[in-house]
């Protein structure tokens, strides 16, 4: 199982979505055991080639990169479509 990590700032914004939607804690649990393929997961294109994009709800996505030797996810940022 891949782990979670995001600079403090980026926590607090995860924080705050999970307090505000219940079904993300599951969602989460889902991209770390398969952070290519969980949630609608797809690779970004043009400036964000590298990164990676999932779905959290139908308007609120996370982009992150995958370290698999690490076994870690690293979150830039989530929020609404706008993010890209």
């Amino acid at each position: 199982m891949y782990e979670i990590i995001a600079k403090k700032r980026i926590k607090k914004k995860i924080e705050s979505y999970i307090a505000q939607y219940k079904d993300i804690p599951e969602k989460l649990k889902r991209l770390q055991k398969n952070p290519r393929n969980a949630c609608k997961a797809h690779p970004l294109h043009g400036d964000l080639k590298g990164k990676w994009s999932c779905w959290l709800r139908s308007n609120t996505r996370i982009i992150y990169t995958i370290n698999d030797e690490k076994k870690l996810i690293i979150v830039f940022s989530i929020g609404t479509h706008k993010i890209y």
